[in-house]
C-alpha cells in the first residue's frame, strides 16, 4: 500500500514546484499581497474609515426644550360681547336694513409668556375685537389679561397679566435658523391641552399675503416649517431644540382649514423688536426706506427681460420717495439693494424683514449695485410721516391704505353718531385701487357690522372673508355711502 501512494505523493509536489515555476515566469515581478509583507501592502480598512463615511450628528433630543416650553405658552381664551348689528337683506323693490342681535361669541389661541412680570405675546387675529380675554397656563391657573397693544402690519399683540417670577421663554435669533434645523411647535390646538409636535424648517422668507387684510403696510417673511399646526396654534411658540423661541406660529396653508402640510411662523427677531417697542413706547417705531420694490416672482416675463431680474441678484428698486431715506442716501429707480448692514438681501420679504428690526432715526448700511459694480452707502431711517420722530400710541391706524383715526365725542355729537371712524387720508393701497373713496369719509359699518372706532374697525376687517363693504357719511352730506373691495 505504501509502494502505491509514494508515486502520488511525488507527483503532487513536482505539480506544485511546476505551478510555482510557470507562475514566476510569467507575472515576474508583479506586486502580491501577503499579510506582513510591508512593500505596496493592499489597504485594509475598517467599514466606518472616516474617508468613506458622512459625518453626522445624531438625533435632537426634544424633551428638555419640551418641558421647559409648555410651562411658558399659554392658552388664551376670547369673548366677544354680544351687539346690535345691522344686517343688509336685498329685495326686488331695494335693499332692506334690519336690526338684528349678534350673541356673544367665543375664540381661543395660544400666546408665549416673555417677561417673569407677566407680558404676553400673541397674534392680533387671536384678540381683535374681544371684550375679555383670560389667558391658563399649564397648571391650570388661569387669569384676566389686559390688551396692551396691537400690531396688524406683523399679526402681534402684547398682552400683559399680574404677576412675578412667572415662567417665561427667552428669545432665540431668529437669524440662526437653518433649513432642516429642527423645531418644535407648542400651543393648544383644537381645544386640546397643551400640545407639542415637532418638525423641520423647510423654507424662510416666504410671504403668504395674509396681513394685507389688515394692514397697508403688512410685512411678512415667515419661517415655514412641517411641524403640525392646527386653529388654536395661532399665537404659540415656535421653538429650538435649545428651548429658545424662534417664532410665533400664526398661519398654515390649507385648503381644508386643518393641518395639510406646511405651517409658519413670524421670526423672533421680529416678534421682540415689536413686543419691545410696544412696552417702551406704547406702539410701534415701524422705519422706511422710502422706495417700492419688485422681485422675481411679482415681475412679468416682459419686465423680468427687460430689467434683468433673473440676472441680478437682490430687490429691484422700482420707485423711490420723494425727500424719502434712500433718495437722501443717493439710491436710484433701478438699483438692487443686496444687503443690509451686510445681511444679504434676495427678495421683498427678506429686505422687509431686515428694515422691520430697526427704528426711525437708525442709521444702516445698505449695499446695491448699479450697472454691474457695488455701492455701499449709509442710509438714515424715516417713519411713516417722513421724519425721525417717536410714533406715539394714538397715532392714526393704517388700514388698506387709508390713514385713520376714531372719532372723539365732540365729531359724534356734531354727526349725530354713536362713533365712527374718520378717514384723514388716502394712500397708495386696496382702497385707492377700487373705490372713489375721499378724504372726509366717516365709515360706520363694515360688511354691515357697526363700528365705533379703529380698534372695532381692524378686528371687522381681520373677520372678514375676501370681500369687504364700507358704509359711511361724508359730514355736511346727505345719506348712506358705501365701497365695495375685493381682498
Amino acid at each position: 500500500m505504501k509502494n502505491r501512494l509514494i508515486p502520488v505523493i511525488m507527483t503532487a509536489a513536482l505539480t506544485s514546484v511546476l505551478t510555482f515555476f510557470v507562475a514566476a515566469r510569467f507575472f515576474g515581478n508583479a506586486d502580491i499581497a501577503v499579510i506582513g509583507d510591508k512593500t505596496k501592502a493592499i489597504p485594509v480598512n475598517y467599514v466606518n474609515y472616516p474617508g468613506n463615511v458622512v459625518a453626522s450628528t445624531p438625533p435632537a433630543d426634544f424633551q428638555p426644550a419640551a418641558e421647559a416650553a409648555v410651562q411658558a405658552v399659554v392658552h388664551i381664551k376670547t369673548k366677544t360681547n354680544g351687539r346690535q348689528i345691522v344686517v343688509r337683506r336685498p329685495t326686488i323693490f331695494g335693499d332692506i336694513y334690519q336690526d338684528m342681535f349678534q350673541p356673544p361669541q367665543m375664540g381661543a389661541g395660544s400666546g408665549v409668556v416673555v417677561s417673569p412680570d407677566g407680558y404676553i405675546v400673541t397674534n392680533n387675529h387671536v384678540v381683535a375685537g374681544a371684550d375679555v380675554v383670560t389667558v391658563t397656563f399649564n397648571d391650570r391657573y388661569t387669569t384676566d389679561a389686559k390688551l396692551i397693544a396691537t400690531d396688524p402690519s406683523t399679526d402681534i399683540a402684547v398682552l400683559k397679566i399680574d404677576g412675578e417670577n412667572l415662567p417665561y421663554m427667552e428669545y432665540g435669533n431668529s437669524e440662526d435658523v437653518r433649513l432642516g434645523q429642527w423645531v418644535l411647535a407648542v400651543g393648544y390646538p383644537l381645544t386640546l391641552d397643551a400640545t407639542v409636535t415637532a418638525g423641520i424648517v423647510s423654507a424662510k422668507s416666504r410671504s403668504l399675503g395674509i396681513n394685507r387684510t389688515q394692514s397697508a403696510s403688512a410685512i411678512e417673511s415667515f419661517i415655514q416649517t412641517d411641524a403640525a399646526v392646527n386653529p388654536g396654534n395661532s399665537g404659540g411658540a415656535l421653538v429650538n431644540t435649545k428651548g429658545q423661541l424662534i417664532g410665533i406660529n400664526a398661519a398654515i396653508a390649507s385648503p381644508t382649514g386643518s393641518y395639510a402640510g406646511y405651517s409658519y411662523a413670524i421670526p423672533s427677531n421680529i416678534v421682540k423688536k415689536v413686543v419691545e417697542d410696544i412696552i417702551d413706547y406704547g406702539a410701534v417705531q415701524r422705519a422706511y426706506l422710502g422706495i417700492s420694490y419688485m422681485d422675481l416672482k411679482q415681475a412679468t416675463p416682459d419686465q423680468v427681460k427687460e430689467l434683468g431680474l433673473d440676472r441680478n441678484e437682490g430687490v429691484y428698486v422700482a420707485n423711490i420717495t420723494d425727500n424719502g431715506a434712500a433718495q437722501k442716501a443717493g439710491l436710484r429707480t433701478g438699483d438692487f439693494i443686496t444687503a443690509v448692514n451686510g445681511t444679504p438681501v434676495n427678495s421683498a420679504p427678506q429686505l422687509l424683514e431686515q428694515i422691520a428690526l430697526y427704528k426711525p432715526g437708525d442709521n444702516i448700511s445698505i449695499t446695491y449695485t448699479r450697472n454691474g459694480k457695488a455701492i455701499k452707502t449709509t442710509v438714515q431711517l424715516k417713519n411713516i410721516d417722513g421724519t425721525t420722530k417717536i410714533v406715539k400710541s394714538d397715532a392714526p391706524a393704517r388700514v388698506l391704505g387709508a390713514k385713520l383715526r376714531s372719532l372723539n365725542s365732540n365729531e359724534s355729537g356734531a354727526y349725530n353718531l354713536d362713533g365712527g371712524v374718520l378717514v384723514e387720508d388716502i394712500e397708495e393701497g386696496l382702497i385707492a385701487a377700487q373705490t372713489g373713496m375721499k378724504k372726509g369719509f366717516v365709515i360706520t359699518k363694515v360688511n354691515d357690522t357697526p363700528v365705533a372706532n379703529v380698534d372695532e374697525l381692524q378686528a371687522a376687517v381681520a373677520a372678514a372673508g375676501d370681500k369687504l363693504r364700507f358704509a359711511g357719511i361724508y359730514p355736511g352730506t346727505q345719506g348712506l355711502y358705501y365701497y365695495g373691495i375685493q381682498l
